[in-house]
């Protein structure tokens, strides 16, 4: 499960291999303005890319409403990039020489002059200032007010099936501001949100899984169902636990005790604290402490029942239980967007980085690549930068529709897993034995074949594609640096000559068939709210469980914040401190027996039984070396206590 925001944002993300006082233009930043005839500034990636003239339907109605952000540029773009590269390059003299908040904020953040200048043009321009932080300020007001602020017209463009407001040409500000503005976004209104009434709705209908299970992988073999690959074949396992979580990926003593991790989603579970303390519990977790899982949380919610709401409460659940199950002694802070919407997931992952209220931060939610735009992955990569200069890592799921082909019918990464600041991190079927002993991985992708009704064979085996973990080849960001020398030149160079960035870094568990147990508030058939449990998976698995390795990683060097991690990960490639996934790590195709109640719940609508084939993803392959499913592999033993060498 990974909540996607059908956000249009985009991928004009830095190249990472930029010399120290690079150009900006390959950042996404202000020197991506190019001067016009007419004496102003052309803000690039403004106008979306689907706003053509053939899609063109003619000019916005001058009083239609206009609610719009103009992200800060602040002192030193470059220059703030420049830094965020050389705290996190191992190599570098300047590795680890963080600065606070505050300092970041002094050295790179936006003016009082440039603030007070910017306010002053949007105000003499007929529009409304509505609010203003260290990073933006926001604007409202009418089609003609915005049309004058920013040197463009708006006009009406059809995008698939829908019509939406966009800007004909690239919007642009006065010459005199060209280095004090990134980037402003709203000027299209295309939705903007991550998918997964101000009031939040209760918790969604329960789901149960059926039996048998597997305790452990293989523990119960399907011996009544019919063979898979020329052998019977296990019950998927029940779900997996922290301690086999954290015996799979070498967590050994540490606990990830003195370590702050940050976690982002929209909206909030009512029945979080109550949910994880009995999951605790129930499982052999350590309990939480009073005071070890906070909450951020906005003063409304919005778009409740456009974002499905309810739908985020099992996503908060299973990142805050994967969490503290793998790195039980670190502090958790949830930090809840007031909606699915670009605008507010940016709020929160501001308010952590204004804030510094932790070093690693989980995010499991995204869209797809060609949903992008460059002033919206500008206005992203520099809060990413941000957090790098403050010894901040950002993790990010990869995305559960493999190359995307099946879900969009386009080959395609996720974002904002695609951008060269944050780690993307994939997903894997894992098996863990007897004794918490670690098996193996394949790569994450599913094929799926229904039982025939004579319950003597497969029906069309293997049979279709169902999920798998995302990754590929982006197709607007620059190749980054640390992936150089590493990722083979034929997935660098897919979609360009000069090679981009591909995706993933690093991988964990997400098959939902070799999943995670979570334990959850739900709502029952006869209308109660009752906690019960059941197995989950997805790269919304996998980020949390990379942010809780990375805890314990930072505990091991002393609580030394990692930071961004790319270039540290990286450089540990080739070693024996990975588990290098591949599709068919016995030699032989792998496949678990599945049985599932048919109405989610109990055995009255009757069972559905099926064969789950793994290391089936899509296009992509998990194959020796970095891969386009796993990157570099999983954490092995030995991963975390590498940091402390450092």
């Amino acid at each position: 499960m990974r909540s996607n925001r059908a956000t249009v944002r985009a991928g004009v993300s830095m190249a990472a291999t930029l010399p120290m006082l690079a150009g900006a233009l390959a950042l996404g930043i202000p020197a991506a303005h190019a001067a016009d005839h007419s004496g102003r500034g052309a803000l690039a990636g403004t106008k979306p890319a689907w706003a053509t003239a053939k899609a063109d339907k003619g000019a916005t109605s001058n009083g239609a409403q206009v609610n719009a952000r103009v992200y800060l540029a602040g002192r030193d773009a470059a220059g703030l990039a420049a830094y965020a590269k050389a705290v996190a390059d191992p190599s570098s003299p300047m590795y680890g020489k963080y600065l606070s908040a505050k300092q970041t904020q002094a050295r790179f953040g936006a003016t009082k002059a440039q603030v007070a200048a910017v306010k002053s043009w949007l105000k003499s321009a007929g529009l409304t200032v509505t609010s203003v932080t260290p990073h933006y300020v926001a604007v409202s007001g009418d089609v003609a007010a915005a049309e004058k602020a920013f040197g463009t017209q708006l006009h009406n463009f059809a995008k698939g099936s829908k019509t939406y407001r966009a800007p004909a040409q690239a919007a642009s500000v006065p010459e005199g501001l060209k280095g004090a503005v990134l980037t402003v976004t709203g000027l299209d209104n295309a939705p903007h949100k991550a998918n997964h009434k101000d009031q939040l709705p209760p918790p969604d209908a329960v789901f149960k899984n059926a039996g048998p299970f597997s305790s452990y992988y293989g523990s119960n073999t399907a011996s009544t169902l019919p063979s898979a690959y020329g052998q019977k074949i296990p019950y998927a396992v029940q779900g997996y636990t922290g301690k086999q979580l954290r015996a799979a990926y070498g967590a050994g003593t540490y606990t990830g005790k003195g370590v702050r991790i940050a976690i982002t989603d929209a909206y909030a579970s009512p029945t979080i604290a109550f949910d994880a303390a009995n999951y605790a519990k129930k499982h052999g977790d350590a309990a939480w402490k009073t005071g070890q899982l906070h909450q951020v949380l906005p003063k409304n919610y919005t778009k409740t029942e456009e974002c499905g709401a309810a739908g985020w409460y099992g996503e908060e659940t299973l990142d805050v239980e994967a969490v503290h199950a793998v790195a039980p002694n670190a502090d958790v802070t949830y930090v809840g967007a007031s909606s699915c919407y670009d605008d507010d997931l940016l709020d929160s992952l501001s308010k952590i980085v204004d804030n510094h209220l932790a070093d690693i931060v989980s995010n499991s939610w995204g869209d797809i690549e060609a949903n992008q735009t460059p002033d919206l992955a500008a206005a992203y990569d520099q809060v990413f930068q941000f957090g790098a200069v403050e010894g901040i890592g950002f993790y990010f799921s990869s995305g559960d529709n493999g190359d995307e082909v099946a879900n969009t019918g386009t080959k395609q990464v996720d974002t904002p897993a695609n951008s060269a600041w944050v780690t993307a991190v994939g997903g894997t079927s894992l098996a863990v034995g007897k004794n918490n002993t670690y098996l193996w991985e394949t790569g994450w992708g599913t094929d799926k074949a229904t039982l025939s009704a004579d319950g003597k064979s497969w029906t069309d085996f293997p049979g279709a594609y169902t999920s798998g973990a995302g990754g590929g080849t982006s197709k607007t960001v620059p190749q980054p640096y640390y992936q150089k020398g590493v990722v083979p030149k034929a997935l660098a160079t897919a979609n360009n000559a000069e090679g981009n960035r591909v995706v993933p870094d690093i991988a964990a568990i997400a098959d939902p068939n070799t999943g995670f147990l979570v334990g959850q508030t739900q709502t029952f058939p006869d209308g109660s709210q009752q906690y019960s449990e059941y197995r989950i998976g997805g790269t919304s698995l996998a980020a949390p469980v990379i942010a809780a390795v990375q805890a314990l990683a930072q505990e091991a060097r002393g609580g030394k914040a990692i930071g961004f991690a790319n270039p540290t990960i990286y450089s540990k490639y080739g070693s024996k401190l990975y588990h290098d996934v591949v599709d068919q790590p016995t030699g032989k195709e792998l496949a678990v027996a599945r049985v599932d109640y048919v109405n989610g719940f109990d055995a009255t609508g009757g069972l559905s039984v099926s064969v789950r084939s793994l290391g089936k993803d899509s296009s992509l392959k998990a194959v020796k070396g970095y891969d386009d499913v796993t990157g570099v592999g999983s954490p092995a033993n030995g991963y975390v206590n590498s940091y402390r060498r450092h």
